[in-house]
């Protein structure tokens, strides 16, 4: 409360009140909330914040979210130390490293369940069939590794196609035009290109057990070092926010989806279509890790993650990322997952007894 606005929305209520309210305000002070800056893509799966804020599920934080299109700049913005917190995808973790950004990859968060999806055109009936041909990928991104991947898995190696560089629009467009062969799409996109050309077909989708278990498509938390460092009870107490929310949507999934949805101001449809309506994480197109889950999978919690994974999977996930820039000539060099992963945070949470 500041003195200097209330005096002057009373300032003819006469001295009584004046010193009331002045004898007030030197009572003991009220704890400020802790500023939390949050930025991240306009996605289904980065909406929890919303929760967390909407709910209350962090009194003493003030959270903040920025949706901004453009990772390179929200990693910046880290970099810059005018962010704190940052939800994307997981496999920008070992470029940003390379590039000496203080910037650590604090948890896996949500994986692809069905959301990506390989579309080829008429006429392709197996990847061998794309040899020479255009396939559409956000380069840079995980869109590219995971059509790489899928051509090597299926007998073509991942130079033997010409990658064309397109956002999700005009991926959709060209498709639908005839004039790439193949593309990777995420949800909505994919269903409206298969709606739109129906001689296009599905050749792959993240839900198969393959791309489960590797855990390649996958979204996740990362944290300004300085972050960590100087402010980290500020650090933990965001982490527990994240998963508090998680655990909130699990349980009332239908109030979550219509926050998300208003926060992120996008339509409820496309909500429902990504996370799903019933909370279980499989009935949508990605499943949002719990605490429990995702401190396993970081090493920070004993136990197996979901779909097949190992303990501590997020150090084979990095090099494989590591592996695929250097192909690609984003990386000249491997890194070692300590210099950029740091689970702690989780390990923290657990150790206090926290389950999400």
């Amino acid at each position: 409360m500041k003195l200097r606005s209330i005096a002057r929305r009373f300032r003819g209520a006469g001295v009584a009140l004046l010193s009331a309210l002045l004898l007030w305000t030197t009572g003991p002070a009220l704890a400020a909330k802790e500023e939390v800056r949050i930025a991240g893509l306009t996605w289904p799966g980065y909406g929890f914040w919303f929760i967390a804020k909407e709910k209350g599920l962090a009194p003493d934080l003030d959270i903040s979210y920025q949706a901004i299109e453009d990772p390179f700049q929200t990693f910046s913005l880290a970099t810059a130390g005018r962010l704190d917190v940052v939800s994307s995808t997981i496999e920008f973790a070992p470029i940003a490293t390379a590039e000496g950004m203080p910037v650590k990859l604090v948890a896996y968060g949500n994986i692809s369940y069905g959301t990506d999806k390989i579309v080829v055109g008429p006429g392709i009936e197996s990847a061998a069939d794309l040899v020479g041909k255009k396939v559409a990928v956000l380069e840079g991104g995980l869109a590219q590794l995971y059509m790489a991947i899928w051509l090597e898995q299926n007998g073509v190696a991942y130079d033997q196609v010409e990658y064309v560089n397109l956002i999700m629009d005009d991926a959709a467009s060209a498709m639908i035009g005839g004039d790439v062969a193949a593309a990777e799409f995420w949800d909505p996109f994919g269903p409206q290109v298969l709606e739109s050309r129906p001689d296009t077909r599905l050749a792959a989708q993240s839900r198969e057990p393959f791309w489960l278990g590797n855990a390649l498509i996958a979204d996740a938390l990362f944290m300004n070092a300085d972050f960590i460092e100087q402010r980290r009870e500020v650090a933990v107490k965001t982490m527990q926010a994240l998963y508090d929310a998680i655990a909130w949507w699990r349980e009332n999934p239908e109030e979550g989806n219509r926050i998300i949805a208003e926060g992120m101001k996008m339509p409820l449809e496309d909500v429902e279509l990504v996370i799903g309506k019933d909370g279980s994480g499989k009935d949508g197109g990605l499943y949002p890790y719990s605490f429990l889950e995702a401190a396993r999978f970081c090493g920070a919690a004993p136990g197996d993650p979901p779909f097949g994974q190992s303990n501590g999977q997020i150090e084979d996930h990095w090099r494989m990322t590591n592996e695929w820039w250097i192909k690609f000539g984003q990386m000249s060099e491997t890194i070692e997952p300590s210099q950029g992963i740091d689970c702690s945070l989780l390990a923290d949470l657990h150790g206090s007894g926290y389950g999400g």
